[in-house]
């Protein structure tokens, strides 16, 4: 993409004008931008080990070496041990350019995150930072990652049909309340819309992740593309279930069906086709981390 395709780009079927701001978080960002995923890399920083729902094909794991997947780290950090790690990335590896807190629980639901997030505005103040969330609370906790300039959002939507979100979340937890099935899925729904409606409104940049689940939510995923990106969003990235917990029996889309899948939803909204499943500690370009460099030393 040119720089003046970056300028004007189609969001929803409508011509955006981006700052120059808004340019860069795109621009060197690995996640949202494929040129940039080979010249620049990410830093993401396991500090938040919660999690406020329980989806059906999540295992997180905090004492991982051997996997590379979402919800997995060799251990989970510190603020004060996140912004040293930080450090020492950047130092080693200049071409880091984003940090990043993608769990291995929900980044919104740990306190841990927003205190990373306050020493991170302090001291790198330049560095692009983003968030990555299963949205339940991104409607409350907007402003405060505005005020942190968390400027990239990713928000994993399964579903835009409750009573297909009732299948894919074993319960939601919110204000102090369990709740399951449809209700549990309701709730989780409204929010997540809530708060992608929100940062679009701030001019962040937001990204939706889907998990791709045969059987479950295949059908369903391009009107899942086709509301996201007359909402604003900026990509999206089809993810093919890993399949494990209570989905272990159902067999992933072949890299042919995800093809397929997201030449359908590119019909509403850019996809992401780069995509490389990162781990919560993920540190380096995609496909190339470095993490254990880092936590040897």
């Amino acid at each position: 993409m040119t720089t003046n395709e970056y300028r004007v780009a189609d969001v929803g079927g409508k011509p955006v004008q981006w700052d120059p701001e808004q340019l860069r978080k795109i621009r060197e960002h690995p996640c949202f931008s494929e040129k940039a995923c080979h010249a620049f890399g990410r830093c993401h920083l396991p500090v938040a080990p919660r999690c406020n729902i329980q989806c059906n094909y999540c295992i997180r794991d905090f004492d991982c070496v051997n996997e590379s997947r979402p919800g997995v780290t060799t251990k989970v950090l510190s603020p004060l041990e996140a912004v040293e790690m930080v450090r020492k990335a950047i130092e080693k590896y200049p071409y880091i350019k984003v940090i990043g807190i993608a769990g291995p629980g929900e980044p919104l639901a740990n306190e841990e995150t927003f205190e990373t997030l306050r020493l991170l505005h302090e001291e790198f103040p330049n560095v692009i930072k983003c968030i990555s969330t299963n949205g339940l609370l991104l409607p409350e906790k907007i402003d405060l990652l505005q005020k942190y300039d968390v400027g990239n959002i990713t928000v994993t939507l399964n579903a835009i049909d409750p009573d297909i979100g009732a299948k894919i979340y074993q319960f939601v937890d919110y204000k102090g309340k369990r709740y399951e099935g449809r209700e549990g899925a309701e709730i989780l729904l409204r929010n997540q819309l809530e708060g992608i409606r929100m940062a679009v409104e701030r001019k962040m940049i937001v990204k939706v992740n889907t998990v791709y689940i045969p059987g479950i939510n295949e059908d369903h995923i391009p009107a899942i593309a086709k509301k996201v990106g007359e909402m604003g969003v900026y990509t999206f990235n089809v993810i093919p279930l890993i399949a494990q917990y209570r989905f272990s029996h159902i067999t992933p889309p072949t890299p042919e069906m995800k093809r397929k899948m997201q030449d359908e939803c590119a019909k509403y909204v850019r996809q992401m086709r780069h995509c490389q499943r990162c781990r919560a500690d993920a540190i380096g370009r995609l496909g190339q981390d470095v993490q254990s460099c880092l936590y040897n030393e």
